[in-house]
């Protein structure tokens, strides 16, 4: 049986198509997944992410454990708010997971993963959080809203109290701020679309009013669907496509999120290093593709240095160019032959992100 968000009947009621997504009944569009697109980068969109897990870590031995758990730094987070990206391992190096963790203060921290592998993800963290002094707690009582585009910020924060407005709009990027306790809100101006905007964590019971604000307030509501192409076009990797626990970070363009400059022994540490010494085999590269066709997940890409496949794919509405992400041999070139219905299609190699606040960051 699914789940369902806080926010479902609200999808239902604007006439949503609702889709099995990990589990949960989400919206995949709301009539046009073209136009919710366009209108993230060019106004001001939400998405439903209720179907998210925010977990939050307490106790004195906090920062120890994630130092232990997570492949980045979480000892880089000093100032309250502060938000770092980070992989999970396994043993081997591969994905579980990858996450948001804000420090909310000393001991104190809140992580989110996603939907499809909370309850690994929590069977996990629970299970390596035994040694140490900490507090593992789901924070299944919260909603979660993405307010996304160039206008995002200044709708939503036009919705609260002047000084509460005045705390969110003076966020930098990768920090929050929270109000009123842990039945409050908890803003972070982070996101997963490559435009500016919040990401919005509140009582369950509040989120049906403020989804109702929103829209109120000219912000139009957003599917699944047009989260991905933003997503892609961004460059950003989706868990279960571009990445998972039979790939590691290193293989997966995340290798940024590693951070082995320091001496903790982190779960997974010594397979990544023991990938760099024999050399890393295949990296995640964008593709652009230069004839006609679409780009998919699992299409076969051919190139001299030898064979490699998609892993997410689509018609880029920004770009209007079909766009990949796709894992290669680790010496392929900047030309590949993607293979579409049994048609071998020449594209193009190019380094994400293809999209960036609305403008095109590659040549096309």
């Amino acid at each position: 049986m699914t789940q369902q968000t806080p926010l479902y009947g609200q999808h239902v009621a604007l006439g949503a198509r609702v889709v099995d997504f990990g589990g949960w009944d989400m919206p995949l569009h709301y009539g046009s997944q073209l136009d919710e697109h366009h209108i993230v980068r060019r106004a001001a969109g939400v998405f439903d992410v209720s179907h998210m897990r925010a977990v939050d870590v307490e106790g004195s031995d906090a920062v120890a454990f994630l130092g232990h758990l997570l492949a980045n730094d979480v000892h880089r987070l000093q100032v309250p708010g502060k938000a770092l990206y980070s992989c999970m391992l396994n043993e081997h190096g591969g994905v579980l997971d990858d996450l948001i963790v804000y420090y909310r203060g000393p001991g104190r921290y809140r992580v989110v993963v996603n939907a499809g592998t909370a309850a690994k993800d929590l069977a996990w963290i629970r299970r390596h959080a035994e040694p140490f002094s900490v507090r593992i707690a789901e924070r299944d009582d919260l909603a979660m809203v993405a307010v996304q585009g160039p206008k995002a910020r200044a709708l939503t924060a036009g919705l609260w109290a002047a000084a509460h407005s005045a705390a969110a709009l003076a966020l930098e990027p990768f920090f929050a701020t929270e109000w009123g306790g842990e039945s409050g809100l908890f803003v972070g101006r982070t996101g997963y679309t490559g435009e500016d905007g919040f990401e919005v964590m509140l009582p369950a019971a509040e989120a049906v009013s403020f989804w109702q604000r929103l829209l109120a307030a000219g912000v139009l509501p957003c599917g699944l669907g047009a989260r991905d192409t933003l997503r892609l076009e961004a460059g950003m990797n989706l868990y279960g496509n571009d990445m998972d626990e039979t790939t590691t970070p290193l293989e997966s363009g995340l290798g940024w999120t590693v951070a082995l400059n320091t001496p903790r022994d982190f779960i997974g540490r010594a397979a990544l290093e023991a990938q760099q010494r024999s050399g890393v085999p295949q990296r995640l590269v964008g593709l652009l593709l230069e004839e006609r066709g679409i780009l998919r997940s699992h299409q076969s890409v051919h190139s001299p240095a030898g064979e490699g496949h998609t892993t997410s794919g689509t018609y880029s509405p920004t770009l209007e160019r079909s766009i990949a992400l796709a894992r290669v041999p680790a010496g392929t070139g900047a030309e590949v032959e993607v293979d579409i219905r049994g048609k071998r299609l020449r594209a193009r190699v190019v380094r994400p992100p293809f999209v960036r606040h609305g403008k095109a960051m590659i040549s096309l």
